[in-house]
């Protein structure tokens, strides 16, 4: 009896992890076959599952592009990238999906190499390593103020945590902005929230903007690589 109860459960357990092996292996084969909406439905069905999952808006931001929708493609893409920035895959499809549009992923007069390291860490990484320099600065604080021993270590630890804050600050600055992509094909931007105003120009797919308002089915944006201004409507952007 007691064998038969583990073994119930051992299979409870694992039912998970083998249903989701199951699952991403089917949409694996149907992307394979060519089949993209199909393997798009497992994919995003399996992302509520696990929402923090880079590999998986990855292979969402795959289908996208391969059906066309370069600007849903370059959403998942950076959703991938900012929670797993150092793998290459990831910040090679990123870019190809961004540049496809006509946007660049790394801005102008940035070296590849400065970026890379700037985003070395995740901002959920770089968040942790903080607090760990924080708590190991006053750790060593605490000793030198109690026994006046280990200055040099408190105070190399005070220089690291004074660098990696300043590294931190600026990354959520940045985690702060409120970024989206351009997901149809042609995006018109006016300058006001209807289309009772006039448009000042049409934005392609693929293009990065930073939300700056939304009012009823629209939001207002700033266009940084064509310096644009203007409101778009709300269905015309995907939220990053």
């Amino acid at each position: 009896m007691k064998r038969t109860l583990a073994a119930v459960f051992l299979v409870v357990c694992l039912f998970p992890v083998v249903w989701a092996e199951t699952a991403l292996q089917q949409a694996e084969e149907l992307y394979r076959q060519g089949k993209f909406s199909a393997a798009l439905g497992i994919y995003e069905t399996e992302l509520k599952k696990a929402p923090n999952d880079p590999y998986l808006y990855y292979n969402i931001g795959n289908c996208y592009f391969k059906m066309g929708s370069k600007g849903l493609a370059a959403a998942n893409y950076y959703r991938a990238f900012k929670l797993d920035p150092r793998d290459s895959d990831i910040r090679h499809n990123v870019t190809l999906a961004l540049e496809s549009g006509g946007e660049r992923f790394i801005p102008t007069g940035i070296p590849a190499v400065l970026h890379k390291a700037f985003f070395y860490l995740s901002y959920a990484e770089l968040k942790g390593l903080t607090f760990v320099f924080l708590w190991l600065f006053c750790t060593l604080g605490g000793i030198w103020l109690i026994k006046r021993k280990w200055g040099k270590l408190c105070l190399a630890s005070a220089v690291i945590l004074l660098l990696t804050s300043g590294w931190f600050y600026i990354r959520h600055t940045l985690e702060q902005q409120s970024l989206a992509v351009i997901a149809s094909p042609v995006a018109e931007i006016r300058s006001g929230p209807g289309t009772n105003f006039p448009a000042s120009a049409s934005v392609a797919q693929g293009h990065l903007v930073t939300l700056q308002d939304s009012k009823d089915a629209w939001y207002e944006v700033i266009v940084k690589s064509q310096g644009i201004k203007g409101w778009v409507e709300q269905s015309a952007v995907e939220k990053i």
